[in-house]
């Protein structure tokens, strides 16, 4: 799946590459066992909308297909999809997951957030 070549996505859709968004191996094993349990569709959709405590705030949800002018991100065996404007903001992002029982789950490192909330799931910039 990490060869652009095999992705086949729609004309409207860029290819992009790890650097603007990078799932660890954990997160990658994480998102597909999801995907198979949820049966939503086979991409990942992580988005930046207005909210939380610091302002911004990630989304993730699963997805049939791409949508026009997205950008499709292989990597870790997944196949994330990115909106031109959540982009902005995701540049640089690394995604990984920890099954901790406390404080686990999905985190972001991104270098674009001058600040973050201690739950790890909001930022400013």
């Amino acid at each position: 799946m990490s060869d652009p070549a095999t992705l086949n996505p729609p004309a409207d859709v860029r290819i992009g590459d790890e650097r603007l968004i990078r799932l660890t191996e954990s997160a990658g094993k994480k998102a597909t066992s999801l995907i198979e349990r949820e049966q939503k569709g086979e991409y990942l959709r992580v988005a930046i909308n207005g909210g939380g405590c610091n302002g911004l705030s990630y989304k993730m949800k699963f997805v049939a297909a791409p949508k026009k002018s997205d950008i499709l991100v292989p990597t870790s065996g997944m196949k994330v999809v990115v909106d031109m404007k959540s982009a902005l903001y995701l540049k640089g992002t690394i995604m990984d997951y920890s099954d901790k029982m406390v404080g686990g789950g999905f985190k972001f490192t991104n270098p674009n957030a001058k600040s973050s909330c201690s739950c790890g799931e909001s930022f400013s910039v």
